[in-house]
């Protein structure tokens, strides 16, 4: 059996899903493909924390709230965040940022990925969008002017407009042969929920260790508690193969010693996963007929957690683009039409990414100069309140060629 639509979204993930719901009222005959149940499981308030989770940038935030996804967030479990403190593991250097410096109420909100992506299929799941799911993509070619997709199960999609919203091993983007530019940081990422004997005073801290970045990120219980927090452990392979092989009484003091014990003693853990870190970056993000947004476009270092708030632009920037060419009658998979989202996301993405980058290999530099420079210069800053207003600021995604949906 042929299926046919207007537009195929290949990924129900997060930025595929957001970016679904931000064109359902286009007109567009809209299929969304996923190899996932893209079923919906009641959430346990008392569950353990999911150990993936993302900063949401308030530009993030307003997005979610105009495709109606924010409440059931809410309703899950989120945890805003005020503060931020940044130190140098190995010097005297350290920043504080705060909401307050620019007038807003939070920098963001920590919320475990299936919490955002829960919210946004319960959304999905009321529209009368195609969803089409356990159903994975195994061959994509050309035929006339569409793309036919063919699944696992072997039914066929046919479609002029193909969107890449797999992940950062799409498979659109492998059998479509779209090149990219990409390199191991030779890091991997241990990532866990902690719970600590001080409370994380609703603050994101971070401290970069001769290894790599070391993230305290705040999460919220029922209770009210402040005692648990996300963690994210930059470290080389081989450090990180010792601590994932650690007990877990073994490995809270190891953590807590590379904390500094800034939270008190780190208590217990939760099961761990450890992640290779790559950055990668696609040389087009379109071509007649296909887009890729989000993780199948580029990834980047955890950093400062942007990625996901990086894919949230990307998607509703491309809702914007193709909205505006239905108005005006014009073919959506034309390539000089996809080229607008294309100009709009490619400079922030790669300026962002250049920033984290820079991040990386400055705080991993060893030359008592450098670490001198590098001190001198957080402790510099940090007394500049306008530079550190404009920090915030981009933290926030408020900066910049933002989309209708991400502007108050």
């Amino acid at each position: 059996m042929e299926m046919r639509a207007d537009l195929v979204i290949v990924g129900a993930g997060m930025v595929g899903s957001a970016l679904a719901l931000a064109l359902q009222h286009s007109g567009l005959d809209i299929l969304l493909v996923d190899g996932s149940p893209l079923s919906v499981k009641p959430f346990d308030q008392s569950a353990a924390f999911e150990p993936r989770v993302s900063a949401l940038s308030m530009a993030s935030q307003r997005i979610l709230e105009r495709v109606g996804a924010w409440p059931g967030i809410e309703a899950r479990r989120t945890s805003p965040y005020g503060e931020m403190q940044v130190w140098d593991g190995s010097g005297t250097g350290q920043i504080h940022f705060s909401a307050a410096s620019v007038h807003a109420e939070v920098l963001g909100h920590i919320v475990e990925n299936r919490v955002i992506q829960d919210a946004l299929l319960e959304q999905l799941h009321d529209t009368d969008l195609g969803l089409l799911a356990n159903a994975r993509l195994e061959q994509l070619r050309h035929s006339g002017d569409d793309w036919l997709l063919t699944l696992a199960d072997g039914r066929t999609v046919r479609t002029p407009l193909v969107i890449a919203a797999d992940g950062a091993n799409s498979a659109v983007r492998r059998l479509a042969g779209c090149a990219t530019r990409e390199w191991d940081y030779l890091h991997h990422a241990i990532v866990t929920s902690v719970r600590c004997s001080q409370p994380h005073q609703l603050t994101a801290w971070q401290r970069f260790t001769d290894d790599g970045p070391l993230a305290f990120l705040p999460l919220a219980r029922e209770d009210g508690s402040q005692g648990w927090c996300s963690i994210v452990w930059s470290t080389t392979p081989t450090q990180a193969e010792r601590l994932m092989a650690l007990d877990n009484d073994e490995f809270c003091r190891e953590l807590g010693k590379a904390f500094e014990w800034r939270l008190g003693q780190v208590l217990e853990a939760d099961p761990r996963l450890c992640i290779p870190l790559r950055q990668r970056h696609a040389k087009r993000y379109v071509e007649p007929g296909l887009a890729l947004i989000g993780d199948a476009a580029h990834t980047i270092h955890p950093l400062a957690g942007q990625g996901v708030n990086l894919g949230f632009l990307d998607a509703a920037v491309l809702a914007e683009v193709l909205l505006h060419a239905v108005e005006r009658g014009e073919n959506i998979a034309d390539e000089r039409v996809l080229s607008r989202f294309e100009r709009r996301r490619m400079p922030h993405n790669l300026a962002m990414m250049a920033a984290m980058e820079g991040f990386q290999r400055l705080f991993q530099a060893d030359p008592l100069p450098i670490r001198w420079l590098r001190n001198s210069g957080l402790n510099l800053v940090d007394g500049l309140a306008e530079g550190k207003a404009l920090f915030v600021r981009q933290a926030l995604g408020l900066s910049g060629d933002l989309p209708a949906l991400a502007k108050a």
